[in-house]
Order: structure tokens, then C-alpha cells, then sequence
């Protein structure tokens, strides 16, 4: 089963390429402009063991809102591609990660049902040059295109840099969990039938 996607949008905003395998090793070519976004997708694949490849370009002379939550959006657009009929596939993943002073768990449910709960002490303000309120728009792409159920909570942290990689890293091993293929799952688990 080759559990990979190849995505290609084009806005007035932005332009992205990106692929994704999910059955991968962790390698990553990731190339947005946004030198932040990149350091949080590299470690989204390595820890989600997800071969992932993103070239983008984007409107930054304004800011980094377009490309962030475009991003977001071809992550969504690969990942619900890539699952196929998501027969065989564990379907839910939980994880929790320490960084530091800050905890993030993340509970989500790959069922084609797209949901964000986003509880966290981040707020308005910026880690470099990157809007923390960026983090947000990208997971709501992330969740309305992939069709995720996705629960992110963080209660307690204060660095916002530690906060942040804690989520990206909690998301992608849960991730990594509910793609696992089972072989005592036969089609999908669902007592529907299907997701």
C-alpha cells in the first residue's frame, strides 16, 4: 500500500508543492520562507516518522498569515489523501510531551470529521519573527482539510517557543499512532462501516 500524496496550490497569495509519505523515516526538505514554520515541520516529520517535502512561496511582504495557513491546508489535503480508504488503520492517537517548563497532550481522531479544540497559554505576540497566533490558523487548515478531529491542550507552560514545539511534536506522534496500519483491524474501525 503506498500510503503517500502530492499536493499543488496555487492562490494569488501563495504557491506550495508538498508531499508527504506517511510510512517514512523522518527525512524532511522544507523550504517556506518562514524560517519558524520550517523548524516546526522538520520536527513534525522526525518525530511523526513522515517523509515530508514542502516548497512555498508566499505573500511575506505582508506577513506570514497566507503561507502558514496555506501550508496547514496542503498538510491537511495530504494527509486525507494519503490514508486512502483508511482500512486497517488504528484511526485515534494520543500523545503527551514534555518541553521543559510547558506540557502539551494531543488527542485526535483521523474519522473525516474536522474539529479543533485549542486550549493553550499562548498568546498575541511573536517568537522571532513568527506570530504565535499563526499556530492556530494552522491547525484549523490542518484539521478542515485533512478532516481531523483534533484536541490540543497545553495546561501549563511559559516559554512560547517551548509551548509551541511541545505541540508540534505531541501532534505528529499522535499522528504517527492513529495512521498505524493493525492487521486485526479489517476495513475500517467504525461499527458504520466507514469514515
Amino acid at each position: 500500500m503506498d500510503r503517500k500524496a502530492e499536493i499543488a496550490r496555487e492562490t494569488a497569495e501563495t504557491r506550495i508543492r508538498l508531499t508527504l509519505d506517511l510510512d517514512g523515516t523522518g527525512t524532511s526538505d522544507i523550504k517556506t520562507g518562514v524560517g519558524f514554520l520550517d523548524h516546526m515541520l522538520e520536527l513534525f516529520a522526525k518525530h511523526g516518522f513522515f517523509n515530508l517535502e514542502i516548497d512555498a512561496e508566499g505573500d511575506l511582504h505582508v506577513d506570514a498569515h497566507h503561507t502558514t495557513e496555506d501550508v496547514g491546508i496542503c498538510l491537511g489535503q495530504a494527509l486525507q489523501k494519503a490514508v486512502l480508504d483508511k482500512a486497517g488503520m488504528q484511526r485515534f492517537g494520543s500523545f503527551a510531551v514534555p518541553m521543559y517548563e510547558s506540557l502539551a497532550k494531543v488527542d485526535l481522531d483521523v474519522c473525516g470529521r474536522p474539529y479543533l479544540h485549542f486550549e493553550t497559554p499562548l498568546n498575541y505576540g511573536k517568537v522571532g519573527d513568527f506570530d504565535i497566533e499563526l499556530v492556530e490558523e494552522f491547525f484549523h487548515g490542518f484539521v478542515n482539510n485533512s478532516g481531523t478531529t483534533l484536541h490540543i491542550n497545553v495546561p501549563y507552560g511559559t516559554n512560547q517557543h517551548h509551548i509551541i514545539e511541545a505541540i508540534f511534536k505531541a501532534v505528529a506522534k499522535a499522528l504517527h499512532i492513529a495512521t498505524r496500519l493493525d492487521e486485526n483491524i479489517t476495513g475500517v474501525l467504525s461499527t458504520k462501516g466507514s469514515l
